[in-house]
């Protein structure tokens, strides 16, 4: 997804480095003599943490004229008016309500749905907690989720067919599609499960329902490998792959999109605009949305790109097509915003609205979940595998 440029050795700065808070040139998880693990009690010296809302996802509330944030990173539901608008020069805007705390359940947020009826809001948690989270529309602070129902470890997207009421969670690895009643809570099984090589499913990041054409579509990154089989690791483009959507089992996708002229990097969420079958797609590591007609097929350019610094586009993650008013909205996990554009939006347009959690010009860490350092004493660098 990108190039590492090393830089020459003789350009490093020879100040003191990370090292020096120790007081030695080694440090050691323990004693050199003895091996055993020892402990550090001490304040740290510094810390490296974004405390701003970091954005994954994005759902509108059209009967209550909401939108819901998924803040990742504090592990919240942030819910703004749909109206909003942070002007120039004002550090945020505030949300009307927050759903966030130890009893909600929710960390690691990244996939939502908004019921269109009665506005319960489903909350998929991707690492740690493996369930869906659903509460009422009016939530607000540290409560408990009325219902929570557990899913295969990594679950990171949603989707629902309301016709016949069932939640559809997209799995990163391994790569599944899992199928469950919407109704369903506590440790109740899926109805069917789209898993297998044929599916061509490869770490899931989105899903979107054409309810007209009874298709479900699924973005994949592309990584690819067996656990149970050493050396089965591989890479392959990222893609968007098509199925009937009561497709289970190991079957093949109906049609994939892939390939250098997609410019797919990193697809995160999508969404259908139902009345011409555009599909809009978060591209995370392209700064961008693209957009393609539901029917294509194999190595197409998008029909529509949103790219450029008018945009204020920064690694986008999550889109939701609002067919009711002609608008886009777009969560940004880069820089603690969401924008809405115009639904025909195309090149380097700025937004209509800004919904911004953080100062301007604000670049976001995009901690996701650390879980180990390396230091580079050479450059005096950390590494922070994400």
């Amino acid at each position: 997804s990108g190039d590492y440029c090393q830089p020459g050795y003789d350009a490093l700065p020879e100040q003191a480095n990370l090292f020096d808070t120790f007081g030695e040139a080694s440090v050691y998880a323990g004693s050199q003599e003895s091996g055993q693990t020892g402990f550090i009690n001490r304040p740290p010296t510094r810390t490296i943490r974004d405390q701003d809302p970091i954005y994954s996802s994005v759902a509108v509330d059209l009967n209550f004229d909401e939108v819901v944030l998924m803040d990742q990173n504090n592990w919240a539901l942030r819910i703004f008016n749909r109206l909003d608008n942070t002007p120039p020069g004002v550090p945020l805007t505030q949300p009307k309500r927050v759903i966030q705390g130890p009893e909600t359940e929710i960390q690691y947020n990244n996939g939502i749905y908004i019921d269109p009826k009665n506005g319960d809001i489903y909350s998929v948690e991707t690492d740690t907690g493996d369930e869906v989270v659903i509460f009422p529309r009016e939530a607000n602070g540290n409560v408990k989720p009325p219902r929570t129902l557990k899913t295969p470890h990594r679950g990171f997207a949603l989707a629902m067919d309301e016709e016949k009421q069932e939640l559809y969670v997209g799995v990163q690895h391994p790569p599944q599609v899992a199928v469950y009643r919407k109704g369903a809570s506590g440790n109740e099984k899926p109805l069917r499960s789209l898993q297998g090589e044929s599916t061509r499913l490869s770490d899931v990041h989105g899903i979107v329902l054409d309810q007209k054409n009874k298709l479900m579509l699924v973005t994949n990154w592309g990584h690819v490998s067996d656990s149970t089989i050493a050396g089965t690791g591989r890479f392959e483009d990222p893609s968007i792959t098509v199925y009937p959507m009561g497709a289970a089992g190991d079957v093949a996708p109906l049609r994939i999109i892939q390939g250098s002229l997609t410019q797919l990097n990193w697809p995160a969420q999508m969404s259908l605009d139902p009345d011409n079958g555009d599909i809009y797609v978060a591209n995370d590591i392209g700064h961008s949305v693209l957009v393609f007609k539901e029917t294509d097929k194999g190595n197409v350019a998008p029909t529509r790109i949103i790219k450029g610094d008018r945009t204020h586009l920064m690694n986008p993650s999550g889109v939701f097509v609002d067919s009711k008013h002609k608008e886009l909205w777009v969560a940004d996990f880069g820089n603690a915003s969401a924008f809405v554009y115009s639904l025909n939006a195309n090149g380097n347009v700025a937004p209509i609205r800004t919904i911004r959690s953080a100062p301007e010009g604000k670049v976001s860490l995009k901690f996701g979940k650390v879980e180990a350092l390396a230091y580079d004493s050479r450059r005096d660098q950390i590494w922070v595998p994400n």
